[in-house]
């Protein structure tokens, strides 16, 4: 939050980097392709590499946000408005889609699950693309799209076919399919506490359940914008998505669909478990209060006996009794086992 209010009071437009550098030096990666075959790739340190001609689709993918002036000289390059590049150093945007005069801009939430803190880690990426080149924004050095750039390299992939237009689309939908591993990482974690739960609720797995709730809100705020913003996406007019590209989109809307059902799925699930939390542990106290409950009821005839016996009066005739200790001791074992064996017809036992 604090580095949020530094940009309190500035001119809107002004490039400020609000999120946290984890990256020591930004790293940028050229890919061009064209349809005919030809590809060509190079890789920079700290610097965007001039694309070589405007035949080639073009991707510059920078993974890195801290250094201001390398986004300013791409924005300029490719004619960024000011906004969409304060968007991009601002790492605390909502999913959204915004179109402008020759380009479209996209900001969504790539997410993964860490299975040992049980903690969804998001990271925003923002897509920038217009006629014959995407440019990709994120603040992690780890590669998000390994997939895309194998089907790049394959001559054979359709995606060596299509415009700029359905190379957003790829990575767009590479984010989106990361959701089903997520979703299904954290059905894992929850078949796994449903097992722990049945074999032994602590107090631990009831905060792993708060965890997972927290979780699943975080997810739910991250996802739920990105419906919109595809349901947008794949009904713009823009003359920068081809014909065939559009039913690409609406496949992904779809997706995102499926996602949010998904994740409305997880959040029952994860009440469900907090419920079967709170059963599981009334049902162990009341095993425990029927025990202690059989216990007293059993010693409630023998303190009575005991107490009868235990009066000093003198006139008494079953203290006087020579076998009258061992009469008393047969007659508390008697009904002590008469009681076992009547609850256990009743089925207490």
């Amino acid at each position: 939050m604090a580095k949020k209010k530094r940009k309190t009071g500035l001119a809107p437009g002004t490039l400020v980097f609000t999120g946290n550098k984890k990256v020591e030096y930004p790293n940028v990666t050229l890919i061009q392709y064209d349809r005919e075959g030809e590809l060509l790739e190079s890789h920079a340190l700290d610097t965007a590499p001039e694309a070589d001609d405007k035949r080639h689709v073009t991707w510059y993918d920078v993974r890195g946000l801290h250094k201001v002036e390398l986004i300013e000289s791409l924005g300029n390059r490719y004619g960024i408005h000011p906004l969409v590049m304060e968007d991009i150093l601002d790492t605390q945007q909502r999913p959204k889609f915004e179109e402008y005069e020759g380009a479209f801009f996209f900001i969504v939430q790539a997410l993964s699950f860490d299975e040992a803190e049980l903690r969804i880690k998001t990271e925003q990426v923002s897509f920038y693309a217009g006629s014959g080149f995407v440019l990709t924004f994120q603040e992690d050095e780890a590669d998000l799209f390994p997939g895309v750039r194998e089907r790049i390299q394959s001559s054979h992939g359709r995606l060596r076919k299509r415009g700029a237009d359905y190379l957003a689309y790829a990575l767009l939908d590479n984010i989106v399919d990361h959701y089903y591993v997520v979703l299904d990482q954290m059905e894992e974690v929850m078949n796994q506490l449903e097992d722990e739960i049945l074999s032994d609720p602590s107090r631990k797995i009831k905060s792993k359940i708060h965890s997972l709730k927290l979780q699943s809100i975080l997810l739910r705020k991250s996802v739920s914008p990105l419906r919109e913003a595809i349901s947008r996406f794949s009904r713009s007019e823009s003359t920068l998505i081809e014909e065939n590209t559009r039913l690409y989109l609406r496949d992904l809307y779809d997706h995102t669909i499926q996602v949010m059902d998904t994740i409305e799925t997880s959040r029952d699930v994860v009440s469900g478990l907090y419920d079967l939390y709170l059963s599981e542990i009334s049902f162990r106290m009341n095993t425990v209060m029927q025990v202690l409950t059989i216990i007293s009821t059993i010693f409630i005839p023998l303190s009575f006996l005991a107490g009868v016996y235990g009066m000093n009066f003198d006139h008494m005739p079953e203290l006087h009794l020579k076998y009258g200790y061992y009469l008393l001791w047969g007659l508390m074992i008697a009904i002590a086992l008469g009681l076992v064996y009547w609850f256990r017809r009743k089925k207490w036992l």
